[in-house]
């Protein structure tokens, strides 16, 4: 691309793109791909002026080297964003891919434009038009509000559209259409920023919550094969077994399985499909295993039914929000009720209308769901993604979190630490054999396995059956005409019966503790042992103190792994209580019992079998690096960078609530002053109604714009 120079100071940059005109997506375009050039830490896009602003820094900081050789160093990050300007085309693919499908900036436009108007139309109109000619557009205009509260009486409720129809219509009969037109133009400012404000906090939640699968498993040449989504078109064929994410919609064409589809249709039980049965993607495949035909591209319609998800899910409300709805109607026949005792004790229209110029309703109602939703959207920023208000105030409301332990309270990316061969079988090949079975169903330590076994070369083909998941157990299959299993010592051992090779007892009991086991066995033999190296995270003992001094009176530590390894890891993070060799209903039982107790619970897990866990939960909270099903089913998402994450959410659950007391207590009383104000003829009806308004905008504002913690 070309482009000139207009400013250049060491850290910013500002060029300006030789183009006759640059559209919103070019605009995206071009800030993702240079957000993505090294060092630079931001990027400001001004489509109508086709410049480019961009903040950078150098590796080092200045303040560390000397004068000259920190000159140097801003010069270089300089001349690589200039490097990466010059091969910089909009029509790219690299620079396509980098831009998301759907941004912020269409709809910051749209809106800003539509408030640009809404002020220009209010100017001309009162400069230009003449004043019978404004009249009659008054009660133009009029008719709609006065048409909604008559519905709104019909339907029997009495909501604030009766509280606005009223004010207009008195206003237009007592011909003071000076008032009834700034009544007019002030609710159309507020809807104009209330619906900015939604859509803005929708899109941006909605954004976190998208799609991100890389890989996906396909048929290719008689054969499966992983290979990247991008690579996937309408009339492929994809598989998906127990435990993974749907990433296209399509229809199954053979196989079956329980699909959970609570993110789509908010259905709280998983659909069985079976050949025929369509399924969305976002789903999740709980149980079995289904070939599906491919008949939506990559993001084809997710994005619109993620927006209708959370606009409609109930998941989004709180109970503090829900408060508020429910007191903001019911004021309203108080208002009207004191604006006829008002007329009635003095006969002066004007005092009575400034109490139906200022109503308790349009602030409450608006003012609490922006908090949540600007919470959920500080959140995101935080790495956390949060589906709903519903969520934040069981968090702050908890005094009891359960952890798994393995992913959660270890790194998400557990290590192999050496693979002990049985029966006389090779090392690797063994390594090779688990890698292929472990690949499909990836969970942390099944992840470590396939990775071990990349790091060695050992690459293998899809040569084996069927393979099927035992949640909380293991995997089966069928490789060579042999019966393939790996899994747990419970699943191997004592459900499968499998035995150790005769003369080789001692070198099993001689297996080191301080790791974790992974057997592998072939036809009722064992054939390896995996060992799977997962300390616990540097933070984890940290996080569990600040978690106690936010609050959290017990911290409990749940484990299918042995008593001994259980003990060592809790005495070592700190937790209240552990439990060990659980199975998944043992997670679910627990917190049952603590709610029965008349305890909040938070569960926070990463692997299939802490689904039902993460579901009985008061808040189910799962790692991002974890398992689609448990991602899917939890209501908060963390990133796996660090356990802090956790100790933010409590903070940030708890500043919100703060601030949804403080404003309900500010709305009450600044606008029972007004009332009083408007009553004592202190202020005339515009003047309430006026700073009625602007106070639901400035709290609106003010939640959008100032960061939760305060």
């Amino acid at each position: 691309m070309k482009c000139i120079i207009k400013h250049d100071a060491p850290g910013r940059l500002r060029v300006h793109a030789l183009v006759s005109r640059m559209t919103l997506r070019e605009a995206d375009v071009l800030e993702y791909y240079l957000r993505n050039v090294k060092n630079v830490t931001d990027v400001k896009i001004h489509d109508r002026t086709c410049d480019a602003v961009i903040f950078y820094e150098p590796e080092l900081q200045p303040a560390a080297l000397p004068e000259k050789a920190g000159r140097a160093a801003y010069a270089g990050v300089r001349e690589q964003i200039i490097r990466a300007l010059s091969r910089f085309a909009f029509d790219s693919e690299e620079a396509q891919a980098l831009a998301p499908d759907f941004s912020a900036r269409a709809t910051n436009r749209y809106y800003q434009e539509k408030l640009v108007m809404a002020v220009v139309k209010r100017v001309i109109n009162r400069i230009m038009i003449p004043m019978p000619v404004r009249k009659v557009l008054a009660v133009v205009r009029a008719m709609r509000y006065i048409k909604e509260g008559a519905v709104c009486l019909l339907k029997r409720k009495i909501e604030v559209s009766v509280l606005d129809a009223v004010a207009i219509a008195v206003s237009l009969i007592r011909r003071d259409f000076k008032t009834a037109g700034s009544v007019m133009f002030l609710l159309n400012i507020g809807e104009i920023l209330e619906e900015w404000t939604h859509k803005k906090s929708v899109d941006d939640l909605a954004r976190t919550m998208a799609l991100n699968v890389e890989k996906v498993w396909t048929i290719r040449e008689g054969s499966e094969a992983l290979v990247s989504i991008g690579e996937i078109g309408v009339g492929d064929e994809i598989i998906v077994r127990s435990g993974n994410i749907i990433p296209l919609d399509g229809k199954v064409i053979s196989g079956e399985a329980t699909v959970n589809q609570a993110s789509i249709t908010g259905e709280s039980m998983p659909v069985p499909k079976e050949s025929g049965s369509y399924v969305y993607a976002g789903t999740v495949v709980e149980e079995g295993t289904c070939r599906i035909q491919v008949e939506k591209s990559m993001g084809s319609g997710r994005y619109d039914r993620i927006i209708s998800m959370i606009e409609e899910s109930e998941k989004l409300k709180s109970e503090a929000e829900d408060k508020a709805s429910h007191l903001a109607d019911s004021l309203v026949p108080y208002s009207l009720g004191g604006t006829l005792i008002t007329y009635l004790l003095t006969r002066n229209v004007s005092k009575a209308l400034a109490i139906l110029m200022v109503d308790f309703s349009c602030a409450l109602k608006l003012s609490m769901p922006i908090s949540v939703l600007s919470a959920m959207k500080e959140g995101s920023n935080m790495g956390l993604t949060i589906k709903g208000g519903k969520f934040l105030e069981a968090v702050a409301e908890a005094d009891t979190i359960v952890f798994d332990k393995t992913g959660t309270l270890t790194y998400a990316q557990p290590k192999v630490a050496g693979v002990v061969a049985f029966g006389g079988n090779d090392e690797n090949e063994m390594l090779r054999t688990a890698a292929c079975l472990e690949e499909h169903y990836p969970h942390s330590m099944a992840n470590a396995v396939v990775e071990e076994a990349k790091i060695r070369g050992l690459l293998h083909e899809e040569n084996h059956s069927k393979v099927e998941y035992v949640v909380a157990h293991g995997i089966s299959s069928m490789l060579d005409n042999e019966k393939v299993i790996i899994g747990s010592y419970h699943f191997v051992f004592q459900d499968e019966g499998c035995k150790v090779p005769e003369g080789e007892e001692d070198k099993f009991a001689e297996l080191p503790d301080e790791y974790s086991h992974l057997y592998l066995a072939a036809s009722g033999v064992l054939a390896a042992v995996i060992l799977i190296s997962d300390p616990l995270r540097s933070e984890a003992g940290d996080v569990v103190r600040l978690l106690h001094d936010e609050g959290i009176s017990k911290v409990v530590m749940m484990t299918g792994d042995s008593e001994r390894t259980a003990a060592a890891a809790a005495h070592q993070v700190g937790v209240d209580e552990y439990y060990s060799e659980v199975l998944p209903e043992d997670k679910a039982n627990f917190i049952a019992g603590e709610h029965s107790l008349g305890r909040k619970v938070i569960m926070i897990g990463d692997g299939i079998n802490d689904s039902p866990a993460l579901s009985e939960a008061d808040a189910g909270i799962a790692i991002s690096d974890g398992a689609a099903i448990a991602r899917q089913i939890a209501d908060i998402t963390v990133a796996a960078d660090d356990l802090y994450a956790l100790v933010s959410l409590r903070r940030l659950s708890s500043s919100l609530m703060r601030r949804i007391d403080r404003n309900y207590r500010f709305i009450i009383g600044f606008n029972f002053s007004l009332i009083v104000a408007g009553v004592a003829g202190i202020m005339t009806p515009q003047t309430t109604a006026l700073l009625h308004n602007a106070s639901t905008i400035g709290i609106s504002l003010y939640d959008t714009t100032r960061l939760l913690p305060e």
